[in-house]
């Protein structure tokens, strides 16, 4: 069992429109309304490749029980913080070349109490996990080393963590040592303070944030693959993809197919971008069944192209960018947070 904290988690609403127009009066081709946060992301992909996940999350208002509700409708074990704030609400708009434009709310501002009965939660839901995967930003009201509380906690029980974050919440947590820690290329960049302008600056990188603390980095790189750097050395990973419809959680998916096939090793990372590149196939934050999957066309090797170019290189203060349509592996998508 998997389980999942999301301390800000969402109701996404997504439009496919044929084109943004500012000002205009758009009328969507199609819309979907799904469970948000990367989290509870990772804990739907599980779900959908028929694994047991529990979410943890904090919910609060109408918006949370529809929420609780949906996840409960695909399968997902809710253990659900009630929380005074409301479960904030997403807006995604699609466009047909793959652009995506989202609106991510701000989301309640957790007192004293209700972020320490989060952590409770986590610590009484824990036991018998194989994995427990915080993921996302914190919501405010929650301070910077809110993760590296729980993940000094689990430990402590015997849990194995991943964790997916950035900014002041993934320095504070590193010194805790997380088993494994899954940035994007900007994320990465951020949290050593330098440009990555290559598949080499990848590594170099993730080899500093194992000295800093994380015991493994799960790197996606966008459409240039995926780096996994742990005690064993380096591995890059990638798959073709034909047509990106939605990066909308893929790398949330990608971890899930981590997580799933071990969290450790070759294996886990070709199972990575297998879910990561099946993901960005698939409309809105839908993730992929097994039937969706083609580990036959992910390629693994040690050979690490260490001089490649990255596809699109990360500056030394990296600012969002438009989302661009482009094949390759699990590529950097709009961020759950």
């Amino acid at each position: 069992m998997i389980l999942t904290v999301t301390p800000n988690p969402s109701l996404d609403r997504t439009y496919e429109i044929p084109a943004l127009e500012r000002g205009a009066v758009l009328r969507a081709t199609g819309d979907r309304i799904d469970p948000g946060g990367k989290g509870v992301n990772v804990s739907r992909a599980l779900a959908a490749a028929g694994h047991r996940t529990l979410a943890v999350l904090p919910l609060g208002g109408p918006a949370g029980a529809a929420l609780a509700g949906l996840l409960t409708a695909e399968g997902i074990d809710v253990a659900g913080v009630p929380v005074a704030g409301q479960t904030r609400s997403n807006i995604a708009v699609a466009e047909p070349d793959g652009t995506l434009t989202k609106i991510n709310a701000a989301g309640p501002e957790l007192t004293a109490e209700e972020s320490a009965a989060l952590l409770t939660a986590v610590g009484e839901r824990s036991a018998g996990a194989d994995w427990i995967a915080c993921c996302g930003s914190l919501p405010r009201g929650l301070a910077p080393e809110w993760y590296a509380e729980l993940v000094a906690g689990a430990h402590h029980m015997g849990a194995r963590i991943a964790l997916d974050t950035s900014g002041p919440a993934l320095t504070a947590a590193l010194r805790e040592r997380p088993d494994i820690v899954k940035p994007n290329a900007e994320e990465l960049a951020q949290a050593v303070g330098r440009p990555l302008a290559t598949v080499g600056d990848a590594v170099r990188a993730a080899e500093e944030l194992r000295s800093r603390g994380a015991r493994a980095v799960l790197a996606s790189l966008g459409a240039d693959g995926q780096l996994l750097v742990d005690a064993d050395g380096a591995h890059f990973a990638s798959a073709p993809v034909a047509v990106v419809r939605s990066d909308v959680g893929a790398g949330d998916a990608s971890l899930a197919g981590f997580l799933a096939a071990g969290g450790t090793g070759v294996p886990a990372l070709a199972a990575a971008v297998a879910h990561g590149a099946a993901a960005v196939q698939l409309p809105g934050s839908l993730m992929p069944t097994p039937s969706d999957l083609a580990p036959e066309r992910v390629t693994v090797t040690a050979e690490v192209p260490l001089g490649r170019a990255l596809t699109e290189p990360v500056p030394d203060s990296p600012a969002p960018r438009p989302h661009r349509p482009h094949g390759g592996s699990a590529r950097k998508g709009a961020r759950d947070e």
